[in-house]
């Protein structure tokens, strides 16, 4: 009998023949992806690439798998892809240690595969992501968790609606996969000091568990050299902790965490290499309490001016009020209150040493030591600082990422990409998991594109292209505006009345040619006018509306052939590009009261696209120009894979 003999009898001999030479892109190796890459495997995929830029950290084991305690701090993706295939050997599995948005992940790069899975922990990369399948018209299967709920949506180009296509509400929703390596954000850091330092320092000590794993670990051959640095990194938290009821208490925690971990970290080259990472500064309790540590200019931007007079008040926490509450401490100030806050829980803990203590945001001593230890690793990160007040706003509301919920959810993906290989778009839902007995998981048909979505409702051509040989003239009179045949351009005629958008900033508008400046432009590459690979250029007719063409938009991809000697290559036949239909509703209506309720944060009405122009950046001087945003709203998503959701 076969490794898949079992899904052969389910699926058929020829619906496996494309499960297995289908290439797939998975999005994301966090809780889902890789509870979805392991499915992936068993159920016989053997075309696959991830791309994940996390590290592992502790707080993953728990619900994410395919990691164990030696692949801490090793790349999600790498690690993710050596433990699948010992489901299946045979599989192919390329794995990419990299951001989605890198240069080379360019929309025909997307355009590789078969189906795109995404399974990613925050709102920009999905955007990204959502906009890379509709450019490369791959489909897309979007899901994601919070706590108890979540949900799959299949994305098709022109058939159901995209990622852009619903208003969302703005929840705070947060990534725990950086929280312990990289914060980038405010609530990184304070995720980190309530639900890991806190717990480490006055939650339970499962000295004896904690050991045993890794004996049994060590004993199965895994890593002798990780094992070691798990146990010292183990050790050194629990003599810190026997030592919290001394005078200096304080600052042996101080010194290990916010001084010595982050050496540590910064010894690492490997992880300051990824674009975008900020290295942290090793913090020094004594020159900050002597005022004389040094800040950064960004530190210095985002803390608290140094203000002596406030020291005195920081520790009388008895007279404490909302008002000092909602002050932003100096950091001298923040060492003071994290200091007392350590000497008030080290006396409760002595006092009652068989009860470990538990985060309660109504609790003085617990909210003064998480707003101090995030404000202090804010700091060392160059984050901004926050107050108290607002700290204990965004601890008080944190859901947890739930092992199950991925599980499921990540089932529920396979189901749908069956339905994608097979064809059977009319058999495609929208599905919500949900915490009501009676109705776990809730279908609903996928809406149809939103007319005034200002992502999906475009036109788009992926042009590969060298950006520092090919001009914005060019694409202008040699693909939009030439005649319309198989093997040249849209045929939009001579006359066309064009703008041109990248983002947010105009590069062209129809009366250019009266004007030197535009002139210029049309001149100019598009690597002068600051547009390069994995960018979009978005060209608008600003002719009358019941004769203006959808908007085209221009996926610049990379032109891999070096020896070309035109500076683009398109792939022929061109789409048609059909005039802009008139703007209809199409509101999303749930009739079990208790069901919308469950879903309130999932399905929102239809937005149309907003004439806003104050995010219009000009380009080459004071145009007099119609100006038009060509993107829409800030929107994002509410059900955010193995990350922190912050509810209002």
């Amino acid at each position: 009998m076969s490794r898949h003999s079992d899904t052969i009898s389910l699926l058929g001999k020829d619906t496996f023949e494309l499960v297995q030479n289908t290439p797939i892109l998975v999005v994301g190796a966090g809780g889902i992806g890789s509870e979805l890459l392991k499915n992936l495997v068993l159920v016989g995929f053997s075309r696959i690439t991830i791309v994940d830029l996390d590290t592992i950290d502790l707080s993953n084991l728990n619900r994410q798998f395919l990691f164990r305690k030696p692949d801490i701090s090793k790349p999600k993706a790498l690690v993710a892809a050596s433990t699948a295939k010992q489901f299946n050997p045979n599989v192919d599995i390329e794995a990419h240690h990299a951001n989605i948005k890198e240069q080379r992940f360019d929309a025909l790069w997307f355009k590789r595969f078969g189906i795109v899975f995404g399974a990613l922990d925050n709102m920009d990369a999905r955007r990204h992501v959502n906009k890379m399948c509709i450019s490369a018209g791959v489909p897309l299967l979007e899901s994601g968790t919070a706590g108890y709920a979540g949900q799959v949506t299949p994305i098709i180009h022109g058939l159901t609606e995209c990622f852009d296509c619903q208003t969302k509400e703005t929840p705070k929703t947060f990534p725990v996969c950086t929280i312990r390596s990289t914060p980038s954000t405010p609530i990184h850091c304070i995720v980190w000091a309530k639900s890991y330092l806190f717990v480490q320092l006055f939650g339970e000590d499962d000295e004896a568990g904690e050991t045993s794993e890794l004996d049994k670990a060590q004993a199965e051959g895994e890593n002798a050299a990780e094992i070691e640095n798990l146990r010292k990194e183990a050790n050194a938290f629990r003599a810190v902790r026997k030592r919290m009821i001394e005078p200096d208490g304080p600052k042996h925690v101080f010194e290990k965490v916010f001084k010595a971990d982050i050496e540590r970290l910064l010894s690492m080259s490997e992880m300051w290499k990824v674009p975008g990472r900020v290295k942290p500064t090793a913090l020094d309790y004594d020159s900050i309490l002597d005022e004389t540590f040094k800040l950064s200019t960004v530190q210095k931007a985002n803390s608290a001016p140094s203000d002596s007079s406030s020291s005195t008040t920081v520790t009388s926490k008895k007279n404490a009020t909302v008002l000092k509450d909602q002050k932003q401490l100096s950091l001298k100030d923040t060492v003071l209150l994290f200091k007392e806050s350590c000497e008030q829980l080290a006396a409760r803990i002595a006092k009652d040493p068989s009860t470990p203590l538990t985060f309660d945001k109504d609790d003085q001593d617990t909210m003064d030591f998480v707003a101090a230890t995030a404000n202090l690793r804010a700091t060392a990160y160059s984050i901004e600082t926050l107050t108290k007040f607002k700290i204990k706003e965004m601890a008080g509301n944190i859901i947890p990422a739930i092992a199950t919920t991925n599980a499921i959810t990540a089932g529920l993906l396979c189901f749908q990409a069956i339905k994608i290989l097979t064809n059977k778009y009319q058999e495609l839902a929208n599905v919500f998991l949900t915490s009501r007995p009676a109705q776990p998981i809730i279908r609903m048909r996928p809406q149809k594109p939103n007319p005034q979505c200002g992502v999906c409702r475009d036109v788009y051509i992926p042009i590969a292209c060298d950006p520092s040989r090919l001009t914005l003239g060019q694409i202008l009179n040699e693909i939009v505006k030439s005649p319309s045949t198989k093997t040249t351009g849209l045929g939009w005629g001579e006359d066309a009345k064009l703008s041109v958008f990248e983002a947010g900033r105009l590069l062209a508008e129809p009366d250019w040619d009266d004007d030197p400046d535009w002139m210029d432009n049309g001149n100019k590459t598009l690597k002068e006018l600051g547009v390069e690979v994995g960018m979009w250029l978005t060209v608008v007719d600003e002719e009358d509306e019941e004769d203006k063409h959808d908007n085209v938009v221009f996926a610049i991809c990379s032109l891999s052939d070096s020896t070309a000697t035109e500076p683009y290559i398109l792939t022929y036949p061109l789409p048609d590009v059909p005039t802009r239909p008139q703007p209809i509703s199409a509101p999303v209506s749930v009739s079990d009261p208790e069901t919308s309720e469950q879903l309130v944060q999932i399905i929102h009405h239809k937005r149309p696209l907003e004439d806003d122009d104050d995010d219009v950046e000009l380009i080459e001087g004071e145009s007099r120009a119609k100006k038009r945003k060509v993107e829409g709203g800030e929107d994002v998503l509410e059900l955010v894979d193995d990350e922190i959701e912050m509810l209002d």
